[in-house]
């Protein structure tokens, strides 16, 4: 099986770069996206020689590409069958969001007790950008403002290498939030909103419980998406 030609398309419309940036990551960041956004469903083969070939490359990006993309648990390799879109894990799913709860309770704790000015003002522009994504309906740029908004989070209570190891360990987690997005967006604005507050308000107890709240949303809506979505799970 071959990636469709309606996936490749978004996979296509993804690949707007700067110039830092090489082709194996280029390649990388669409596919992902097509893979969260589950334009590129769980068992979709991917084909080296024909993304190489679309992407005007040798064949050593696209390699690189599903190397990453198999590092993040999206793809698997097999060398003599080909590489296939992984399905979700639930239970891996669960593992993940255990693992971020832990580092993101700490960080809500140190944010409410010392934050970074600067940060605060730039999590105000995507806290706005999220209330106008969800007003929109653009589930995947809302997506990616929610990551940015727990980036900053962690930035501005000084422990940055706390997202770097979170956004390792969170792809279990990107396409089961991607499916409960059509329902939960305005939610998750005032969750968010409800953090920020406590950290405004300097108080460590109530930014822990709002950010645990938040995190538990995903546990809540989980047996849902997987008997709605039962196809995509391992």
């Amino acid at each position: 099986m071959t990636v469709p030609n309606a996936s490749m398309a978004a996979v296509e419309g993804d690949l707007g770069s700067s110039p830092q940036e090489t082709a194996a990551k280029r390649i990388e960041r669409a596919i992902r996206k097509a893979i969260v956004t589950l334009e590129l469903k769980p068992g979709t083969s991917l084909s080296e020689k024909e993304l190489a070939e679309r992407y005007g490359v040798s064949r050593q990006p696209v390699r690189e590409a599903f190397i990453s993309l198999a590092r993040a648990e999206f793809v698997e390799i097999h060398h003599r069958r080909g590489t296939f879109v992984v399905k979700i894990s639930a239970e891996k799913m669960r593992q993940a969001r255990f693992v971020r709860e832990s580092l993101e309770v700490a960080v809500a704790r140190a944010a409410a007790t010392c934050f970074d000015a600067a940060v605060r003002d730039k999590i105000e522009h995507v806290l706005v950008a999220q209330e106008t994504l969800s007003d929109s309906g653009a589930h995947y740029q809302f997506q990616r403002a929610d990551e940015n908004f727990h980036r900053l989070l962690a930035e501005g209570a000084g422990f940055p290498v706390a997202w770097d190891v979170i956004d390792d360990i969170k792809a279990h987690m990107d396409r089961v939030c991607h499916l409960t997005l059509p329902t939960s967006t305005p939610l998750l604005v005032r969750q968010h909103r409800a953090i920020i507050a406590a950290i405004d308000a300097h108080d460590p107890q109530a930014a822990e419980v709002a950010m645990h709240q938040h995190l538990e949303e995903i546990l809540r809506a989980l047996p849902d998406i997987e008997a709605q979505f039962a196809d995509l799970f391992a």
